[in-house]
């Protein structure tokens, strides 16, 4: 019972990340198309590509508010109803203005999902399964990436509007999504912090943890007493500062790998290694298919051998094939598809890594009271730096060269592994309570 309630519930707000993976790359296939469509200029182009990923900023910048305010739940059926609404208005729209405001609101889905999704899951999680669960959410991020790009292929078939249906068919799995959050019970943990209704938590944890319930909700009581005695709530005390310096790191170093410049400008790379156009697209199509396979890996071990481990391989892994597309790029000895292969491997090593480790590490480190802010602060920073690195990989790469901008990204890596091997705790297999504790005492 426990096992399969829990697991259901997970799956059911995970199809916020599966939403949040389709709606955040679904516009590639469309762009072009509305590009000609509205003739649009060079300046209006980018920001009708970019106005989602501005969306998501401010959604994750605010994420915490509503999720603390009205709760995961309910936070979570604004999500789904922007997802329904950027959907049905950008397929619909009869003028740009139009079109742009409704693809900023489907960012402030992506954005508000990056950091309730997490939470909640976490929070109904027991303790052994939590990275699991989690990562269901990432897992779920990369399948809606590649049924987007399998979607926009077999709808581009359709002539010169098929770029409205590319954008409207995500309607249907958002008024699923919808429907589901009916479902799914509040967080136990909101519960008892925010509204004090102890009963209605007790009758959710008997379902989560049906053994140790009542030691669970004792020990959740008293993490908020700890809180709400040494400060009220406010993140940026001296008392949370090590959650906090792990959550902006670990949210930086996922960016400076350069990850969405190779997620977002794939077929650009290839081309700069001497691809043609039709091979690029073809090696975009085998980058997604591999995020997706290494992805359902990591979260398959997280619980087993724990996050830690997987981060000290996954940046091993990064350093060399990053290094290797930079020599590649070096030396201008472009062999056929040495530099795909190398993304390939690269992909690889941060999927089940970063890409299986970030949303499960942030949802946990940060202690009840100020998780929500935690989460937010660790997704903003997130996107702040995706924005950052997809708006000048371009110009890096055309100014400086391949060789110059995948050093610097190697580099990076090198300073991601120091950190985890210096500093990132482990927390599999722990409860939030015992983890929070212990990041506020060090």
């Amino acid at each position: 019972m426990r096992k399969h309630s829990v697991l259901a519930w997970s799956m059911v707000v995970a199809l916020g990340g599966f939403l949040f993976g389709f709606d955040t790359a679904v516009i590639s296939g469309a762009e072009k198309s509305i590009q000609q469509f509205w003739h649009l200029s060079v300046f209006e182009h980018g920001l009708t590509i970019s106005i989602a990923l501005i969306g998501t900023v401010i959604g994750s910048l605010f994420g915490a508010r509503p999720s603390d305010i009205f709760g995961r739940k309910n936070t979570l059926y604004f999500v789904a109803a922007a997802y329904l609404l950027s959907s049905v208005g950008t397929a619909m729209a009869d003028n740009w203005y139009v079109f742009l405001t409704f693809r900023l609101l489907g960012g402030l889905g992506v954005g508000i999902s990056s950091v309730t999704a997490p939470i909640y899951i976490s929070e109904v999680s027991p303790a052994d399964r939590r990275g699991r669960l989690v990562g269901l959410f990432q897992f779920n991020v990369v399948l809606g990436i590649l049924i987007s790009y399998l979607s926009n292929y077999l709808i581009s078939q359709g002539g010169e509007t098929s770029w409205r249906w590319m954008l409207g068919v995500q309607a249907f799995p958002s008024a699923l999504f919808l429907v589901l959050i009916y479902f799914i019970p509040e967080s136990p943990r909101w519960l008892i912090l925010k509204k004090n209704e102890t009963t209605r938590a007790l009758e959710i944890l008997r379902v989560i943890n049906p053994l140790n319930c009542e030691d669970e909700l004792a020990s959740i009581k008293n993490s908020s007493l700890v809180d709400a005695s040494e400060s009220k709530a406010n993140l940026f005390s001296g008392q949370y500062k090590t959650p906090v310096i792990l959550a902006v790191l670990f949210a930086f170093f996922n960016q400076v790998s350069g990850i969405n410049a190779i997620i977002y400008y794939a077929p650009r790379i290839f081309e700069m290694a001497g691809l043609g156009a039709h091979s690029s697209l073809l090696s975009t199509v085998g980058i997604g298919l591999i995020n997706f396979i290494f992805t359902l890996l990591g979260i398959n071990i997280i619980d087993r051998v724990g996050r830690r481990i997987l981060m000290i391989v996954g940046s091993f892994g990064l350093i060399a094939s990053l290094f290797l597309v930079a020599v590649t790029f070096y030396s201008g000895h472009f062999s056929g598809f040495a530099i795909p292969v190398y993304m390939m491997i690269f992909i690889a090593f941060f999927a089940f890594s970063q890409g299986a480790v970030i949303w499960v590490f942030i949802s946990e480190i940060f202690p009840n009271q100020v998780r929500a802010k935690g989460q937010t602060l660790g997704s903003s920073t997130h996107w702040i730096m995706a924005a950052i690195i997809a708006f000048c990989f371009p110009y890096l790469a055309e100014s400086l060269g391949g060789a110059v901008t995948f050093s610097f990204f190697c580099i990076m890596m090198v300073c991601q592994l120091v950190f985890v091997w210096k500093f990132m705790p482990e927390t599999k297999g722990r409860s939030l309570e015992q983890i929070g504790t212990n990041m506020v005492m060090h």
